[in-house]
């Protein structure tokens, strides 16, 4: 490992590393975790994984309110008089040493009886002596070793998930059955005479019936309910053409048996339901893991200091639902502010890009208005509450219908689609080769009606959507795109139209561009300048100090900031004042709405630092080939600033809109939807959440797709934000592949309806045709969608799934 990275996390050491046991580190906080693995006989930790830790955070105060009682209860699994069970998300979970290190918890804390790891969710379940020991502590410690759990407000509002598994026993019981009921349709496919196979050819025959029984009422369940419900509706979907051939096959089967007519068709009809339960199984196997419906309370903590209102002026933790209008709220830095209020007292720089995209950090002074889902960016505030929780600006952005709607009901997929004439060419044909057969030779006419209804089941036709989809699903996850379910990418393969977030989406979070326009500063003043920056805490100074990544530093004569105007530093003969254009002494001066610091040396200006957006690697070409398919526009929350900034990096053509609010991202997407458009957006923010479910197809992008993403139906890793163009064009790619294997079922059909319809169909026909129907779609559809995969997307893969699995669920 090189010297200038950690040996606990990996990061850069910079300039300042730390030397300690002849190894080096970051931070002193990284120094620490690995002195208390070190103390504790844990240094193993080090040699699963090279550089497996994180840095731990400064969390003082943060987790006072596991101080209560009622909330400790809430997160508890179990609890009695001496022991606690306590099931924690943690986000950064990736590799073995995490495993091991968190299995190992006891060795650290006595306390600890247990500590066990789900991987795929990144929770560790904690059992612990609730007599020496508290939730607090527990929490505590995982913060100190740089695995801090992440408690929001909606793990505490919601209930513990039932999981369903029901379709894990019905792949089981269809599997076990097809498997058996092959087995002992062997003799029958071969003929074979021997005499304990003559013997024991009936019971061989009624265990298949027993066998096919549950396939057909347990695992086939779903089958015959869709059906039965698309008639209701006088809907002709894929599953009644389906249901009809498992019916005649299996009643046909049973006859057959009965009446010592033959075998059946009872391997055709387990197989058939086998297949099918395993489409579905592959398709609902996808990334559950990942939250597709977010919302504000992913964001919010569960408690919040409240100050009391009686003379000593107490500081309380309360359950943030308890917040009332007129209560005075302590908010630390860097908290959120959790319902709309009025600073009372403090310093205010307040953070909105959560909220409205608007990166620029907003000045408050005492008895302006707050509005919930800012974050304080500079020390602390008391606040005072004008509403609750429920009623505040952010939550009402989840009042809007379109949250409630579901967007797979808007459309109609392409298997229902074809299904509807399928079902009526089929229906008919039976119909009239059977009063054909009536009049021919009627003793046939049964046969045929049977055999024309068991060969033209659509199974191949229904299982090629789902392995189709459901193998892209998977070939999208490899790549760091993550979609809700199937029907996503059909949506995707529609769109005509892509609305674009700026802030966060087209941007990355690494820093600004910074650009000087002005005269040259002499060396001397350049140290100046770069020492009163390092002595500012205000964002746009910590971001200009390490823009301009200058060591050289003085110790100032004076130092004074000016809380929203700027600073003042003396050195020598030299005095700098620096901040914003009146204050450094321009009266007028155009921005053009940049984000500005101005410069002023013994009270002659000098000029000014502008700050741009550094945008993402790739922008401009992958906007010029979704330029050629597609409509683009451009809706950013942050002022008209970049704007000229923004044309010159991207094709002509492009409309943006900036100062654009929630509500107006979602009635611009509207607006094109009415006007016959198929619109997808892609956001990043909560501010976008809105925006997202009302398009098409909503994607969020994700610097760490393991931590918060807003509502959508899909979750993009941001490093992957320059394959738009691929993925949008592979989803239109699968949809082909899908007709092409609509019509290659086809064939296998007409070749069937020909030896039905003549008569010529034997049980040896329909038991390899029918299976191999299915089998040779779905060999196509796999391959074809892997050679397509390969052909169209030369990326590399992101890292491995396991490293981005999370513990949610897709539902609301």
């Amino acid at each position: 490992m090189s010297d200038s990275l950690c040996y606990h996390c990996g990061d850069s050491c910079d300039t300042t590393p730390i030397q300690f046991d002849e190894k080096t580190f970051c931070c002193s906080g990284c120094k620490t975790v690995y002195e208390i693995f070190t103390d504790n006989n844990l240094t193993c930790y080090y040699d699963l994984e090279q550089s497996p830790g994180s840095t731990p955070v400064d969390i003082k105060g943060k987790y006072d309110y596991l101080d209560s009682n009622e909330i400790i209860h809430k997160l508890l699994d179990f609890t009695d008089d001496t022991t606690q069970v306590v099931t924690l998300y943690i986000p950064k979970i990736h590799c073995s040493s995490c495993i091991w290190i968190l299995e190992n918890l006891h060795k650290l804390k006595s306390e600890i009886k247990n500590s066990q790891i789900d991987f795929p969710k990144k929770t560790v379940r904690i059992t612990y002596n609730a007599v020496n020991f508290s939730l607090k502590e527990v929490v505590l410690l995982l913060s100190s070793i740089g695995y801090e759990p992440y408690i929001s407000l909606d793990d505490h509002a919601t209930t513990k998930e039932n999981i369903d598994r029901s379709l894990y026993y019905k792949l089981g019981v269809a599997g076990f059955a097809f498997g058996n009921v092959m087995f002992l349709s062997f003799p029958e496919y071969f003929e074979v005479s021997e005499f304990w196979l003559d013997q024991y050819k009936y019971i061989f025959r009624y265990l298949m019936l027993a066998f096919s029984i549950p396939v057909v009422f347990y695992a086939g369940q779903e089958y015959l309910v869709s059906a039965y419900k698309g008639i209701r509706a006088g809907v002709l979907n894929i599953d009644i053409p389906i249901v009809l051939g498992i019916i005649v096959l299996f009643a046909r089967s049973t006859v057959e048996i009965l009446m010592d007519w033959g075998a059946g068709f009872f391997d055709s009809l387990t197989g058939l339901v086998f297949f099918l339960v395993l489409g579905k199984f592959f398709q609902q196997k996808t990334y559950s893991f990942l939250s597709f419906e977010r919302d504000y309370k992913s964001y919010f903590p569960i408690a919040v200091t409240r100050i009391t209102s009686d003379r000593y002026k107490r500081e309380e933790t309360i359950q943030i639902y308890d917040i009332k209008k007129g209560n005075r709220l302590l908010i630390r830095n860097h908290e959120l502010i959790p319902v709309d209020s009025i600073l009372i007292e403090g310093d205010g720089l307040i953070d909105y890009s959560f909220v409205t995209g608007e990166s620029k950090l907003v000045h408050k002074e005492s008895g302006d208005s707050l509005f919930a889902g800012g974050r304080q960016s500079s020390g602390a505030l008391q606040i005072e509450a004008l509403e609750s929780v429920e009623q505040s600006y952010l939550t009402q952005l989840w009042s809007n219908d379109v949250f409630n709607q579901d967007k797979d009901l808007r459309y109609t997929n392409i298997t229902d689609t074809v299904s509807k004439y399928f079902t009526i060419t089929i229906l008919m044909i039976a119909c009239i080769a059977t009063a054909y057969w009536i009049y021919a030779d009627a003793r046939q006419a049964a046969q045929v009606c049977t055999a024309i209804l068991i060969i033209a089941c659509p199974c191949a036709l229904a299982l090629a959507r789902p392995f189709a989809l459901g193998n892209m699903l998977r070939i999208f996850g490899k790549q760091g795109f993550f979609l809700k379910n199937s029907t996503v990418i059909e949506r995707l393969s529609q769109l005509d139209t892509l609305v674009f977030d700026k802030t966060g989406t087209m941007t990355t979070n690494t820093g600004d561009a910074v650009y000087y326009t002005g005269i040259d500063l002499s060396s001397d003043q350049c140290i100046v300048l770069n020492s009163a920056l390092r002595a500012s805490n205000h964002p746009l100074s910590r971001s200009l100090y390490a823009a301009l990544n200058a060591n050289e530093v003085v110790s100032l004569d004076a130092y004074k900031e000016y809380p929203g105007a700027g600073i003042e530093a003396i050195y020598k003969d030299i005095i700098l004042r620096i901040g914003s254009a009146s204050f450094t002494g321009i009266q007028t001066f155009d921005s053009h709405l940049d984000t500005t610091v101005h410069i002023a040396i013994d009270q002659d200006y000098k000029g000014h630092y502008t700050f741009h957006n550094t945008y993402r690697q790739g922008l401009s070409a992958l906007f010029s080939k979704l330029n050629e398919t597609h409509r683009l526009f451009i809706l950013s929350g942050d002022n008209a600033g970049e704007a000229s900034y923004l044309k010159r990096l991207l094709p002509t053509g492009i409309q943006t809109y900036f100062d654009q609010r929630p509500k107006d991202k979602l009635d611009f997407i509207q607006k094109q939807q009415q006007d016959g458009k198929k619109v997808g957006m892609i956001g990043d923010g909560l501010n976008d959440a809105g925006a997202l479910a009302q398009s098409d197809v909503g994607i969020a992008i994700s610097e760490d797709i393991a931590v918060f993403s807003p509502a959508c139906d899909a979750i993009m890793d941001a490093a992957q934000f320059d394959k738009i163009d691929y993925f949008t064009s592979l989803s239109k790619k699968t949809i082909t592949i899908i007709k092409s294997s609509i019509i290659l079922s086809f064939l296998y059909n007409i070749v069937g309806l020909y030896f039905a319809v003549t008569g010529q169909l034997s049980p040896l026909i329909a038991a390899i045709l029918m299976p191999l129907s299915s089998i040779s779609v779905l060999v196509y559809v796999t391959l074809l969608t892997n050679w397509v995969a390969k052909k169209r997307i030369k990326i590399q893969p992101v890292a491995p799934l396991e490293n981005h699995k999370k513990s949610f669920s897709f539902n609301s």
